[in-house]
């Protein structure tokens, strides 16, 4: 294998910022970056979409405890921030107040020329992800290594499941975030391409035809990043609690490290039907962790539980290679006790005291992390 996958990792977090006062989306990113002033803080925020939005990124980090430190690094400052102008911070798919506000775009020409091509669906793109970048050296092997993950990204979507309410009511989904970015023309499952140049090629056309202004809009599951040597895994819901966000990035290394060593010993690229890996999508954004998910790679349902369980399996030598394996086993349990943060929030709810005690809820599990 090309020991230069997945020797590094970082990971990219988008927030809500919201008014404390109401629990409501608000357009405070521009006073968010003002706070930090002349301070360089690599990769903390970054401005996003909308106003009601920001983004941090870690620096490259090469295992857990590294990556641990510099989440808790980059939230304790944004956080302090948020407090310092008023603002709460929230990482979730979505907080109920998503698709009602129509929060300012920011002011960006790039932002302001998607708003107006895009309309309605640029109003309502107020959701949150945690994108896990993971090292591949090699763009072109970032292609045959997309072959061999793509069937296993729903996992990831329904162990980060997080976004159940939108416009106020209860979607019934447990990623309706994922619904929402489905919309789009270029997102969902990676269509197959058979190399670099005819990935260029086919996105190259799109632009030219207008479809979409730029690489950057390329919203797939999963892309090769254009600013990185790293596979970009964009699937997950943004996670309120530090250790859901550690245990995706830790299964998201795995996941492309199996698939190197998959593609070094010449292994079988599995079958995995377009339809198929679209419905396993849907599955997991709908159902979560509750009921039965598709396995995309074997072709059936089967139990949310034991499709995980296969996923472990599957990736078990590269955590046990990168001593990540007692992290994920421990930090699976805790989850399937805890549930998803779409089972946190309906709690929450049912607790009788609003959609502004379950935005609270998710407010307080951003800011409860500490040193390990």
């Amino acid at each position: 294998m090309d020991r230069g996958v997945g020797l590094t990792f970082g990971v990219e977090e988008e927030f809500h910022l919201l008014n404390p006062a109401t629990g409501r989306l608000a357009p405070g990113a521009r006073q968010l970056l003002a706070a930090f002033g002349a301070h360089d803080v690599f990769g903390l925020p970054n401005q996003e979409f909308q106003q009601a939005m920001v983004e941090t990124a870690t620096p490259v980090c090469h295992d857990l405890t590294e990556l641990r430190q510099a989440l808790v690094a980059t939230r304790t400052t944004l956080i302090r921030a948020g407090d310092q102008v008023g603002l709460w911070i929230a990482a979730a798919g979505t907080v109920p107040d998503c698709g009602i506000v129509t929060a300012p775009v920011y002011p960006d020409e790039r932002y302001r020329r998607i708003s107006d091509e895009y309309r309605r669906l640029a109003v309502e793109q107020q959701v949150c992800a945690c994108q896990v970048q993971v090292g591949v050296p090699d763009e072109e092997l970032a292609f045959h290594l997309i072959r061999r993950i793509r069937g296993w990204l729903p996992v990831l979507l329904a162990l980060s499941g997080g976004s159940p309410f939108f416009q106020n009511q209860d979607t019934g989904y447990a990623s309706y975030r994922a619904v929402v970015l489905s919309r789009w023309p270029t997102s969902g499952p990676m269509p197959l391409f058979a190399d670099r140049a005819e990935y260029h090629r086919r996105i190259d056309k799109l632009i030219e035809a207008g479809v979409i202004g730029d690489y950057g809009m390329i919203y797939y599951d999963v892309r090769p990043s254009q600013r990185y040597p790293t596979l970009e895994l964009r699937i997950a819901d943004a996670c309120p609690l530090l250790d859901d966000v550690l245990l995706i990035a830790a299964l998201a290394r795995a996941l492309v490290v199996t698939a190197a060593e998959e593609e070094e010993r010449g292994d079988p690229i599995p079958d995995v039907a377009d339809e198929l890996l679209r419905g396993a999508t849907w599955r997991a954004a709908r159902s979560g962790l509750r009921g039965k998910l598709v396995d995309a790679v074997a072709g059936e349902a089967v139990a949310s539980k034991d499709l995980v369980r296969r996923f472990v399996r599957h990736v078990r030598p590269a955590l046990e290679a990168s001593g990540d394996d007692a992290y994920v086993d421990e930090a699976l349990l805790d989850l399937a006790k805890r549930g998803t943060s779409a089972e946190r929030q309906r709690r929450a709810l049912s607790a009788g005291k609003g959609m502004h005690k379950v935005t609270a809820s998710i407010v307080a599990e951003t800011r409860t992390f500490s040193e390990k």
